[in-house]
This record gives C-alpha cells, structure tokens and sequence, in this order.
C-alpha cells in the first residue's frame, strides 16, 4: 500500500502553506521530514493524515483520492500522533490507548477479546504494559508519548505518521523513542527537528523550505553542507562514515540574513 501526493497546494486563508509538494512514501520506509520552523511540515503531515484536504492536487491512499476512502477508513490506514496530541487525565494509559479502537467499533461491531488483545500488543509494543493501570497525569513525557503511539498503533494502520515526537523529550528518552519507532512494523513518517536524528534513523529524508520541497532522497544525499547553508542557515560539516552513515557537526556562528 502507497501514500502520495501530487502537486500538492494548501493554503491557511489567503497565505499559501505548502507550494506544489510532490511526494510518495515507500512501504516499510521510515521517512523523515526536516526544514525550519514555518517551512511547513505540520502542514504537510496534516495532509498526509487526511486531516487538511488539499486545495490543489491529490492526497492518495493506495492509488485512490483520500476523499473516496473516508474518515474511519482512513483511520484504520494512517495512525497520526500530533506534535500537542493530549488527552483527559481522568483515563488511564490503557483506556487511552483503546480510543485507537474506535474506528472499528459500531453498534454491530462493539467491542471483543480481540480488541482487548490489540490493546495489550500495542502496549508492549511501546514497553508499557507495566504502566498500563497508571493514570494519564502521573505519566511522565516520554510515557505519555509512548502511550500516544500505542493508541495509534491500536489502529492498526499501515502508516505511523509522528509530528516532531521528540519534543520536550530529553536526550535518553528521544534516542530510545526513535528506536522504537525504528522497529516497528509499520511505514514511519516523521517530522523531526534534530538533524542528526533523522542521519541516524531514516532510509529517506525529505526536506522542506517555504513550504516547498527542496529535495528527497538518503540522508547523504539531503544532509549536505549547501543545503543546510541554503534551508537553515548554518554553517556545517557533514562527517560520512564506511557504512554510508553521516552526522552533521556545526560550525560557530550563524549566516547573517537568516539571524536578521
């Protein structure tokens, strides 16, 4: 199953967000989405999801219109964690993660043993079964996070979509979540802040300026110092190692037009 994109345009009222952004996302790819803030990747994501209908082009979900799949088929496909997804603190981070159930609840399909097994897998699969019980408010980030990724992976969808799920994590907890992330079954896309995140941990970079799309393709061939110049500014080596790995290392001082 594919999702794509073509020639997308979205616009928040009368300013235009994303500019005529074509991509396709490889089934079992973990692909990572970079560029400065305002760029537009939230946006983006939002498309992905088929949250934003687009103004222009054509969302596509296995080589048919989003708009044809509907609302609760689409969420049995794409699980989608918000970058300030939250939810009541009156539920526990079990019940939480059955919210993921709901697209396939209804009066003739209530809820089974099945469901309850989907659930407990979820929960394992994000190593959380030991603070299934605990309340949502006693959780702390990173837990909170991790039960945001089982509730949609409760979906059972074939695409992860994460919207910059490192936030306000700190440095163990952002290692650990995106090798978690990296193991799982499922085609990952992922907004990410941390270059050197997305060297280490994506097949594919996408990376995005004004809302248009600079370039697609490995993270040697994206992550190189003219386009870190050009898209943010800054000054960097790119350090390669013998398996085709890089890592950006930056230089002191920041371009002058960009700090203005």
């Amino acid at each position: 199953m594919t999702l794509e994109l073509r020639d997308i345009v979205w616009s928040a009222g009368f300013r235009k967000i994303i500019k005529n952004v074509s991509i396709r996302v490889e089934p079992g790819e973990f692909l990572g989405l970079i560029g400065p803030n305002g760029s537009g990747k939230t946006s983006l994501m939002s498309v992905l999801a088929g949250i934003r209908p687009p103004d222009q082009g054509r969302a596509m979900l296995a080589g048919l219109d989003m708009k044809k799949h509907g609302r609760r088929k689409l969420a049995r496909q794409i699980g989608f964690v918000e970058q300030q997804a939250d939810t009541t603190d009156r539920l526990t981070a079990r019940e939480a993660v059955a919210l993921g159930r709901t697209p396939y609840l209804s009066m003739l399909s209530p809820w089974s043993e099945r469901d309850d097994t989907i659930v407990n897998r979820a929960l394992g699969d994000v190593d959380m079964t030991h603070l299934a019980d605990r309340f949502w408010h006693t959780l702390s980030g990173g837990e909170k996070q991790r039960v945001h990724i089982a509730r949609a992976l409760a979906q059972e969808p074939k695409f992860l979509l994460l919207d910059e799920p490192t936030n306000h994590l700190d440095i163990r907890h952002q290692l650990g979540l995106l090798e978690l992330v990296r193991e799982l079954p499922v085609t990952v896309v992922a907004a990410l802040h941390d270059l050197n995140h997305a060297a280490m941990y994506c097949d594919r970079i996408a990376m995005m300026r004004d809302g248009e799309l600079v370039g697609i393709g490995s993270p040697a061939d994206i992550l190189t110092s003219e386009n870190l110049r050009d898209v943010f500014g800054v000054e960097a080596t790119i350090e390669h190692g013998p398996n085709g790995e890089c890592a950006v290392r930056y230089h002191a001082g920041i371009k002058k037009d960009r700090a203005a």
